[in-house]
């Protein structure tokens, strides 16, 4: 039987009756267009630090936009999967609420990839618990790549049964589980997708076509995704898909309130909340911290500065969180083994920064996929650093691939891993395991963390980056990191 994490406290909880007064909402609009309705800017969602937010520079949240429709057949919208409560993400705590509210029946639950596998029993564990969606890929040759990959790839676990299938063709198609992405402050990405798959063609790395680039790609995104995770039986329309992209476009999110530093936007020069976004600097490449700025700037360390007003603050928790954000921009950490940064045994010094370094934003200005190692699986990993950092986790039960490399500059070398991330999209054994850094505004509203969600909290998130990087935190360091990783 599925077993649901807390359940029973679920419903008591003051954002469950929020949850439940917008799901009353919309369920009252029969899962479609709602006429004159909107969330206005602002508006508070409960979370366990405090209170999350989107402003739209719209003014509001429409409704009945079509990114609230049912375009599909399986009474899905592009809401089931980035919901306004949870930061336009997924939360693991919304959907077990929603699962026991619905008794499995919400379209999230749906069997094309909020169960396990898409054919045989129903299994929508991985999404209650872990906030999971199944992402069915063919290996190339595929719709990306016309060459073979470099590798051969097998199953050597798999828990559920379709870890990797092979169509009659010969084809074979990978199940990988990840968290579904916010479809807020989409005007800083460096790539759409975990995988960059939305964005390979028109990659996001150029600041003249950078606009125009963007909104093809999520243009493209929201055909796939009503194809694929509504099971539409044709596109969207144009007029559909422009108003889902202009509605994404507009959103920001982030933390608004935070329940013992109070608000964070403007209390003693705070900047935090997602209302200063609209107005923060970005291009393709800004504050690169591998010295591409195609604007010739060197690179500042001191990525987010939303709290430097708060260094000397008599509040404890302002306090605490100024910490953490120093320690962001400048505790010293130990990079290697990281494909996608660094090659062999190279090992360089850098900071949380040197990956996201984004102005008071925090994904990668370039696009930059990374493998850190929170794929691997304990099982197989050798990296003793790699090892120390998964111990800090509690992931899911997961498929474990094998990827024996045969073609290439890796040839001869064999790769262990539960998602081999852009390497499904490319073919290239360089890319095994590797996927994008995530922008980090609104990450209280959203647990878990990580692509495939395992990390179950902040403190989880900080735990691993201390031991995988040799951080060497204290414990004082650890929560004032974690107090400003959760005002974001």
């Amino acid at each position: 039987m599925l077993q649901i994490r807390d359940v029973g406290k679920l419903l008591n909880t003051r954002k469950a009756r929020v949850l439940a007064c917008l799901a009353l909402l919309l369920f009252a609009a029969g899962g479609v267009a709602i006429g004159d309705v909107y969330l206005r800017n602002l508006f508070p969602f409960l979370d366990s630090t405090g209170f999350s937010a989107t402003n739209s520079t719209s003014g509001s949240i429409d409704l009945s936009s079509a990114f609230f429709q049912s375009l599909g057949t399986n009474g899905r919208t592009c809401g089931t999967c980035h919901a306004p409560s949870d930061g336009f993400g997924l939360s693991a705590v919304d959907a077990q609420i929603r699962y026991h509210l619905s008794q499995g029946k919400d379209p999230l639950f749906a069997q094309v990839d909020g169960s396990t596998c898409p054919t045989g029993p129903i299994n929508n564990s991985l999404v209650v618990n872990y906030g999971l969606i199944r992402v069915g890929i063919q290996v190339p040759p595929n719709q990306f790549s016309s060459n073979p990959a470099q590798y051969t790839i097998t199953a050597v676990r798999d828990p559920y049964g379709c870890a990797l299938t092979t169509n009659p063709q010969g084809e074979q198609t990978v199940s990988a589980y990840r968290r579904p992405l916010p479809s807020t402050n989409l005007g800083f990405l460096s790539a759409v997708m975990f995988d960059g798959r939305e964005s390979f063609f028109n990659p996001l790395n150029n600041v003249q076509t950078f606009q125009a680039d963007l909104n093809v790609d999520l243009t493209q995104q929201a055909i796939d995704a009503t194809l694929g995770h509504a099971q539409a039986v044709q596109a969207p329309t144009d007029s559909q898909l422009a108003d889902i992209v202009s509605l994404e476009m507009a959103l920001n999110s982030a933390q608004l309130y935070d329940f013992n530093a109070g608000n964070l936007y403007r209390q003693k020069g705070s900047y935090g909340g997602p209302q200063y976004l609209p107005s923060q600097e970005y291009y393709p490449g800004i504050n690169d911290s591998l010295g591409g700025d195609p604007e010739g700037k060197q690179f500042d360390l001191n990525v987010f500065t939303i709290y430097n007003s708060w260094q000397n603050s008599r509040n404890r928790q302002q306090a605490s969180i100024a910490r953490g954000e120093q320690i962001f921009n400048t505790q010293p950490l130990t990079i290697s083994n990281v494909p996608g940064l660094v090659t062999g045994s190279q090992q360089i010094t850098g900071t949380c920064t040197t990956c996201h370094d984004t102005p008071n934003v925090g994904n990668h200005s370039f696009p930059l996929p990374l493998d850190i190692g929170n794929g691997r699986s304990l099982a197989y990993e050798t990296d003793p650093n790699i090892i120390a950092g998964i111990k800090q986790l509690s992931p899911a039960t997961m498929p474990v691939f094998q990827l024996v490399c045969n073609q290439g500059p890796l040839a001869g070398q064999t790769f262990y891993t539960t998602d081999p991330g852009k390497a499904l999209i490319t073919g290239q054994c360089s890319d095994i395991g590797r996927g994008k850094g995530l922008i980090l505004r609104g990450l209280a509203a959203r647990a878990p963390y990580f692509h495939n969600g395992a990390a179950a909290n902040l403190s989880q998130v900080v735990n691993f980056y201390s031991k995988r990087f040799q951080m060497n935190l204290s414990s004082q360091q650890i929560q004032d990191l974690i107090n400003f990783l959760q005002t974001l």
